[in-house]
């Protein structure tokens, strides 16, 4: 049993260390407006988004195509990691601000 353990906080340890090396971008959130708003990625690479609502209201990024969304207060930061995709255009915005919108390229 104590092996076990052993094995799962090494391997817990080990996801956890590995979230940090990943290859992160930050995006900004402010009232309707979104930056940067064009993030160029590498193909099949697995990378972060870190998620800033700069604004005074809600805002919740939002991507159909790669089935991502997260919510986020006033002042809040948090982050999505999205797993390697493929090459393309993948459009993202703001739902609470429609006309805030941002595409990421994988090439």
């Amino acid at each position: 049993m104590r092996r076990i353990v052993v094995a799962l906080v090494i391997s817990t340890c080990s996801l956890m260390a590995g979230a940090d090396d990943l290859l992160t971008f930050r995006v900004e959130l402010n009232d309707g407006k979104v930056t940067p708003t064009r993030i160029e990625a590498p193909v099949k690479t697995k990378f972060k988004l870190i998620l800033v609502n700069k604004g005074k209201s809600p805002a919740e990024f939002e991507s159909l195509p790669l089935r991502k969304e997260k919510v986020l207060a006033p002042g809040v930061e948090s982050f999505v990691v999205i797993q390697g995709v493929s090459a393309g255009e993948y459009i993202f915005f703001d739902d609470f601000h429609p006309q805030a919108r941002g595409v990421i390229v994988v090439k």
